[in-house]
């Protein structure tokens, strides 16, 4: 059925009607009185969806840019950068790190493991001299639906006395990720994941530590400079031309996220991630992450029944039911495939992505008991 189509990915994510009819408006100037009475608005509202006192700066970029206005305000030449790595994002902030001169090193898991905290804080214990100035991490890893336990890692981080940079465009409104409360010294998001708007804006906040190392920054950052975007958050305006029909969509979400209150929205992401979780054991399927305590509350990461292909079942699931499953990205490409449980998902889209899927397992010929999945994931629904 065409114009039908539902997104099951970690991002971009589904839209509400109410959003999309916000952006679909003729564009305002951006300099305009009515642009910085909208841009007030979403500035306070940030703060309580990140959860700090501190400011939230608005990039017209992916998250990546957000990831890059991290650390290319942050490091100088030579500096020692400790990269966290689950996967994919995480080894990005490697490369980030590694274009603008860093001394990089890496610790790193297999797919679908998490960092031991203990490890880490063996090698900050190992660095008597202070040498390691940035620790990035990453809260909810895209690439494999494995999650940190980023308050615990950032505590360690905070005794050592190194800044932590952490990735939460997949945590922020989905998980608790609280930076004033864990010390999280610098925290970066993306539009179009938690926060049910379309690709196009992210958001960094960072604390008075991070500003004191951004101030020995010898070459910070032209477009994403902090100084530049706090000089315009003060004044309820933007540096540079901003996405306006985006902002003025975000500003309608977030009003819909406060509505429900973030602690709810946290609550049904992780409700609807856990049933998902035993559906999907129940109906003989493989979860790259194991344990459900190191499993995100946005991303499900399934591997494919023995005889059975990612590409296929990706491709029933879309032209017979029109629900769109993400494949896994770089190894893991036709290895796995993901489910995104992520911003504006109920637990109606949930059944039917379900329901879907044991059709195409089922036309596909995997052995399990058809409709015990949607059963499990209803009883599961009502339990957690």
């Amino acid at each position: 059925m065409k114009d039908k189509a539902f997104l099951m990915i970690p991002g971009p994510t589904p839209v509400p009607e109410t959003v999309m009819t916000e952006i679909a408006k003729h564009p305002i100037g951006h300099r305009s009185s009515e642009f910085s009475s909208i841009l007030k608005e979403v500035y306070a509202n940030l703060k309580y969806v990140f959860q700090t006192k501190n400011d939230v700066f608005v990039y017209t970029s992916s998250g990546t840019g957000a990831m890059c206005a991290a650390l290319e305000n942050l490091v100088n030449e030579g500096d020692h950068v400790l990269c966290l790595s689950l996967g994919n994002f995480g080894n990005r902030w490697a490369k980030i790190a590694e274009s603008i001169g860093a001394d990089v090193e890496k610790i790193e898991v297999e797919a679908g493991q998490v960092i031991d905290p203990e490890v880490v804080r063996k090698r900050l214990a190992e660095d008597v001299n202070k040498d390691i100035k940035i620790v990035t991490l990453t809260h909810s890893e895209t690439s494999t639906g494995a999650a940190n336990d980023v308050k615990e890692l950032c505590s360690i981080i905070r005794e050592h006395g190194a800044l932590s940079v952490v990735d939460g465009v997949t945590s922020v409104c989905a998980m608790p990720c609280k930076p004033d409360e864990w010390g999280i010294d610098v925290l970066v998001s993306g539009s179009q994941k938690g926060f049910m708007i379309p690709p196009g804006l992210a958001f960094l906040t960072a604390n008075d530590r991070a500003w004191k190392v951004y101030e020995q920054c010898k070459h910070p950052s032209f477009y994403f400079d902090w100084a530049a975007h706090k000089k315009a958050v003060d004044g309820d305006t933007t540096p540079f031309t901003p996405a306006v029909n985006l902002i003025v969509g975000l500003n309608q979400a977030l009003k819909m996220i406060k509505e429900e209150g973030i602690e709810n929205m946290n609550a049904r992401h992780k409700r609807h991630a856990m049933a998902l979780r035993k559906a999907l054991k129940a109906i003989n399927l493989e979860l790259l992450v194991k344990d459900d305590k190191n499993a995100s509350c946005s991303i499900t990461s399934i591997v494919p029944p023995e005889g059975l292909s990612v590409p296929d079942i990706r491709k029933i699931m879309k032209e017979d039911y029109d629900i769109v499953v993400a494949n896994g990205q770089n190894k893991l490409k036709d290895k796995i495939f993901r489910i995104g449980t992520l911003g504006f998902v109920c637990d109606r889209d949930l059944i039917a992505a379900l329901g879907a899927l044991e059709a195409t397992l089922d036309k596909l010929g995997h052995d399990f008991e058809l409709g015990k999945g949607v059963r499990t994931l209803i009883e599961g629904l009502k339990e957690i």
